[in-house]
């Protein structure tokens, strides 16, 4: 065995007692000879190398900590606001959302509404207890709101709030066969309610579907049939909750079931969703079945856009050549990696936005696109390079296409992490899992910026902050523009770090570094949150509960949202709160101290919701509003915003072009055509 050891020895060997006094003929030398008995023999000298190590490390840990203990007293704490308003819910609340003048709450027994000025509950949905997960509303006017909530079941529930009463239109994705039900994975509400997107998956795919809401015959069916309006019976008080399915007792003595949804019989009088697209992730690529390039040809469309790489001519031949010639050059290096033959399953998980009608979405002279109505969708699916664009508004004979090709394809050179679209859908941001960002402006079709962070970290989430100064997306009149704003996006990586990344309209962009990761695991951030209210605000949430709001442009936390002492942030990880820009609020879910631990949490009768009104504390002086800067006159504007001017009016100039493009390429898939029927023929006549 020891030979075997020899032979093939490992990278560090295991030490033997005849390498001890080798090791210490350097550093150990006895200048007392009195002292030679006293020297304590092997083992244990090692042994005590070893614990004076540890201790030499853990009084390193200690001293690191008192220093950062006292940089910490030596700051200047920022001032505490404490919450204005709260009050209780029945049961857990695992989601808040805040729309026009109402306040809902998605509770484990249910939906309540509450109102903002007063937080006084004015009605609540309990048909069948169910625990809502996730909830987004939006304000449809005439007092009517939109509400899509997510059970635990991944069930998506479509309600409509009309004065103060919860109608039930439809659950989505409810089947007669159970065996096939799909759960939500994600759900996104369009600005304005016009669109409603659905991430499902069952058991072996996922998939991604687009509904068009009818909100305004919504509006007008309820104008016209109040009782219809009448909605949900709302429950004024918690003890009259009924269970699952429930007896109900009449005057006769007679009996019957009630329905698991106790729903009234004018539910069904409201318009329901229309299904527009189902997306389906794609496929992975394949070796090529065509046999010449003309046969590739023949199968493009009009060749105007990027395609997904399915129309190529790689044999499957090539492909396994070039990956043995791969495995056999960094044999190696892979072996030394472990690496693993890597199966390539299809995504499961996609992120997406709506997107707002911009020159990147090549909408048709025949769809009627209105500016304040999303016209697209983007999406990008986990370990995907690609970002897909949909169009809203295809025709009917496209819209039930099994295999929906996306109208546009952006390749991106790694595979895209994350991505956000910022409030005015005018800027759109990619971030790639090698730490690349990407900044576009969708109306001029170029990127704002093209930043990496240097230290090699994985991207967890991107934000879009308020500038101080918007641009206008329209130029008011000839030979003037807006003044150039600095689009703002705050980054958060995976170890707790976060940057904000800067990008002018014209000048290079810049990067900083606002908070490295922390010494201590407890101040890890779990979340950042742009505050849309304030130019440059950025909520930030700690694993330890602390709440606090920082302005990016001083890289200063200037205020400290704290709960009374005897509550705390339910769930710090993962916090259960909204921030509303519209009455300028915060609303967070705090818990009793006893109820720490999550058994106790999850058993709590009761959730303690406190607002935080930003219009009580002096946050305008943290946080000052600069004044609108002019216009500018083309001949003051420097030389790099002029040429912009004059690229956007030429494209706008070159639209016309777009419409040509199908032409030619029609001409060149028939000249293709024809080159291959010539082809044939001088086949034919070979052969004779």
């Amino acid at each position: 065995m020891a030979a075997y050891i020899w032979k093939y020895p490992l990278e560090i060997p295991p030490p033997s007692e005849e390498d001890w006094l080798k090791e210490e003929e350097e550093d150990f030398f006895l200048q007392d000879p009195d002292r030679k008995r006293d020297v304590v023999p092997q083992p244990y000298r090692m042994i005590n190398k070893l614990v004076m190590l540890v201790f030499e490390n853990a009084m390193e840990i200690i001293e690191r900590k008192e220093m950062l203990q006292e940089a910490q007293k030596l700051k200047v704490q920022p001032a505490k606001c404490i919450p204005t308003a709260e009050f209780q819910v029945t049961g857990r609340a695992n989601c808040l959302v805040v729309s026009g003048k109402y306040i809902f709450v998605g509770l484990s027994v249910g939906l309540a509404a509450f109102k903002v000025s007063d937080c006084k509950e004015v009605c609540a949905w309990d048909a069948v207890k169910t625990e809502i997960c996730a909830i987004h509303a939006s304000d449809l006017g005439n007092e009517c709101h939109v509400l899509l909530a997510v059970d635990e079941m991944g069930l998506v529930w479509l309600f409509c709030f009309h004065k103060e009463s919860f109608l039930l239109i439809k659950i989505l994705n409810e089947v007669e066969d159970i065996s096939k039900q799909s759960t939500c994975v994600e759900l996104v509400l369009s600005p304005g309610a016009d669109y409603a997107g659905v991430l499902l998956q069952d058991s072996t795919e996922a998939w991604l579907e687009i509904y068009r809401l009818p909100k305004d015959s919504w509006l007008k069916e309820m104008e016209k049939n109040p009782g219809a309006a009448a909605g949900l019976a709302c429950r004024e008080r918690r003890s009259s909750w009924t269970s699952v399915k429930t007896m109900e007792l009449h005057e006769d003595g007679s009996s019957e079931m009630e329905s698991p949804v106790s729903a009234n019989k004018d539910d069904a009088e409201l318009s329901l969703p229309v299904l527009l697209l189902k997306v389906k992730p794609p496929k992975p690529i394949t070796g090529s079945s065509f046999k010449s390039p003309l046969d590739a040809l023949k199968k493009l469309d009009d060749g105007s856009m990027l395609g997904l790489g399915y129309n190529h001519l790689i044999k499957d031949s090539q492909w396994k050549q070039q990956e043995a010639i791969f495995r056999s050059t960094y044999r190696e290096y892979l072996e030394a990696e472990g690496e693993r033959e890597s199966k390539e399953d299809i995504p499961r998980h996609a992120t997406f936005h709506f997107l707002m009608p911009s020159p990147i979405l090549q909408v048709g002279p025949e769809m009627k696109v209105q500016p304040d109505v999303p016209a697209g969708i983007s999406v990008h699916w986990d370990g995907s390079h690609n970002l897909c664009l949909y169009l809203l508004n295809h025709p009917l004979k496209e819209k039930a296409d099994s295999d929906l090709k996306p109208d546009v394809v952006w390749p991106c050179a790694a595979p895209i992490a994350c991505s956000a679209v910022s409030s005015c859908s005018r800027y759109l941001a990619l971030a790639c899992e090698d730490a690349t960002i990407t900044i576009w402006d969708k109306h001029l079709g170029y990127p704002l910026s093209v930043t990496a962070i240097l230290e090699e970290r994985l991207i967890r989430s991107i934000h879009f902050l308020r500038s101080s100064a918007v641009a206008s997306d329209e130029t008011l009149c000839p030979g003037t523009d807006p003044a150039c704003p600095i689009v703002q996006l705050l980054v958060l990586c995976t170890d707790s770090s976060f940057y904000l990344v800067k990008a002018p309209r014209a000048g290079k962009s810049s990067i900083t570094l606002l908070a490295d990761r922390p010494e201590d695991p407890n101040l890890a951030v779990s979340m950042v949150v742009p505050v849309l209210a304030f130019p440059s605000a950025a909520l930030v949430f700690s694993w330890d509960g602390t709440v606090s709001l920082m302005n990016t442009a001083t890289l200063q936390i200037v205020y400290c949202f704290s709960t009374p002492p005897s509550h705390a942030v339910a769930c710090p990880w993962q916090p259960v709160f909204t921030v509303d820009s519209v009455n300028w609020c915060l609303l967070l879910r705090g818990d009793k101290q006893q109820q720490a631990d999550v058994l106790a949490e999850s058993r709590a009768s009761h959730s303690t919701i406190f607002l935080f009104d930003f219009s009580s504390y002096p946050l305008e002086e943290a946080f000052p509003k600069e004044p609108d800067l002019p216009l500018k006159s083309l001949q003051n504007l420097p030389w790099i915003e002029r040429c912009n001017i004059f690229l956007r009016d030429r494209q706008q100039s070159l639209l016309g072009l777009k419409d040509q493009l199908p032409e030619y390429w029609s001409r060149l898939q028939a000249q293709a055509a024809a080159m291959d029927k010539e082809r044939q023929k001088v086949k034919g006549q070979k052969k004779l």
